[in-house]
């Protein structure tokens, strides 16, 4: 096994780590209410994503209807 042959210095190590830094998360405009958020994500300040309001009760709806939407579809399957 290989084995280095003179320690490494501070400053050559530091010099290897420069490029090792943490960057500013990016940050986007609501289209709603014009506060700043991160992309890709609905506004915790009035809960919109992309022009759509995803309260919970909006969402809550959305998501039962399709349930039974699908019930729906799987026992027109089962008489047919």
């Amino acid at each position: 096994m290989a084995v280095p042959f003179r320690k490494v210095s501070k400053t050559r190590k530091n010099m290897r780590r420069t490029h090792y830094k943490i960057t500013a998360n990016g940050l986007v405009e609501c289209t709603n209410c014009g506060a700043k958020i991160r992309p890709h994500r609905a506004c915790p300040e009035c809960g919109f994503y992309k022009g759509a309001d995803t309260s919970k009760e909006e969402v809550v709806k959305a998501t039962e209807e399709k349930k039974v939407s699908k019930k729906e579809k799987t026992s027109k399957k089962v008489e047919e």
